[in-house]
């Protein structure tokens, strides 16, 4: 059979050295992790323990036990040698690729805290940036403008993927209004209340550093990253950037949580129930902070401090407000052809319910109380369609003048 070229392209991804360097080390983890799962099906087997109830405390002692300690052990010295292998490669300078930086989005959404934590060069630094390159760099030839427009990626997703067939918000709002388009570049995978504070950290130096007057601030927020404006602005006090911010607009942010989290949960508390499952409950559990955070919309540190991030059984957030003196605009949409029914209810754009996406919450501490003149309902819409639809664009272009 001919091998598809069309195909074969899509499937590359270009990976550097200290890339190879860090799937590497994930791989070491992954084994290291598989191998306690087997050694604690194992254990509960050879403990004989009923259907239900608690898994065997410990680990399996003789012969059994030096093996599993064999594999870790051996596992972690082969992956110490990879390492040493890839650190002494050449380090590559070339320009990266949208390909790879999707990979390595997806990644840092998926096992993003895990990748922080243990120093894997995997990790995505926070930044800003203009078309993938340091923002810096970048503004010799963009002609920067007083008026700052700041784009902030959802889960999993990085800030070249604003732009989705042929249109970017960003670069329309330059265009048509004299917007400056900023990108925000952030590791999705680390708690959304992390990323906050470091976002409203490096805004203070975006504007400090900006080589024109700072006359105005917007924000326009994907998904998750509607989270991490609203986390950021609760800890902007002090900030010399808050005093410039006069809108921000959310296009399809989880506000109250999405339910496909919700589900994972549920899925993870069934599988708790038997000694012989429950060991595989660790693979759902390896899941980052940033999704777990997504299950009611956690934006501050108190929404997930003090307890496993996988045990917050209900809506027990405490109550963030949109930031005074800033005005919101909220985007929802839904894959139904009208904004009633179920679908548009439990599912809405296929990752974000409407009512979540709308702030609307039976708790009036927790509902955001945006004026209807300031949301917008698409139908036939999916979750990426907001990056692109027109009548979107026209919205925002109107709400922005």
């Amino acid at each position: 059979m001919t091998p598809n070229p069309r195909r074969a392209r899509r499937l590359k991804v270009p990976l550097r050295p200290a890339d190879l360097r860090g799937l590497s080390r994930l791989g070491v983890d992954a084994v290291v992790g598989v191998t306690d799962i087997v050694e604690t099906v194992h254990h509960t087997i050879a403990s004989i323990s009923g259907i239900t109830g608690r898994a065997p405390a410990g680990r399996p002692s003789g012969i059994t036990g030096f093996v599993y300690r064999t594999v870790r052990s051996t596992t972690r010295v082969v992956g110490q040698g990879l390492d040493s292998l890839w650190s002494r490669l050449p380090f590559d300078t070339s320009a990266s690729t949208p390909e790879r930086e999707a990979f390595i989005a997806a990644l840092n959404g998926v096992w993003g805290d895990h990748l922080a934590d243990s120093g894997n060069p995997l990790a995505v630094p926070m930044s800003f940036r203009i078309g993938g390159r340091p923002y810096r760099d970048a503004l010799p030839h963009v002609a920067p403008t007083g008026k700052l427009l700041v784009l902030v990626h959802g889960l999993a997703m990085n800030d070249l993927q604003w732009s989705r067939r042929g249109h970017d918000h960003g670069q329309a709002l330059a265009r048509d209004l004299g917007f400056t388009p900023v990108y925000l570049h952030y590791n999705s995978g680390r708690h959304v209340s992390q990323n906050g504070r470091d976002f409203a950290a490096r805004l203070d130096e975006l504007v400090a550093s900006w080589p024109v007057p700072v006359q105005e601030l917007v924000i326009v927020c994907h998904s998750m990253g509607g989270l991490v404006t609203r986390s950021a602005c609760s800890v902007s006090d002090g900030h010399r950037w808050r005093a410039l911010l006069s809108r921000i607009v959310f296009l399809g942010t989880p506000h109250h949580g999405a339910p496909l989290e919700r589900g994972g949960r549920l899925v993870d508390m069934l599988l708790g129930v038997s000694p012989y499952a429950a060991p595989f409950a660790r693979i759902g559990k390896t899941r980052s902070a940033g999704i777990t955070d997504l299950r009611y919309g956690n934006l501050q540190d108190a929404d997930w401090q003090h307890r496993d991030r996988h045990a917050q059984k209900h809506d027990d957030r405490q109550p963030t407000p949109l930031p005074e003196g800033v005005t919101c605009y909220l985007v929802a949409a839904t894959t139904s052809d009208n904004t009633t029914g179920l679908r548009s209810a439990t599912l809405g754009d296929g990752l974000v319910p409407l009512a979540s996406a709308l702030g609307q919450h039976r708790d009036p501490k927790l509902a955001l109380q945006v004026p209807p003149s300031q949301q917008m309902v698409v139908t036939s819409a999916n979750h990426w369609d907001l990056l692109s639809r027109s009548d979107i664009y026209q919205q925002l272009r109107a709400w922005l003048a």
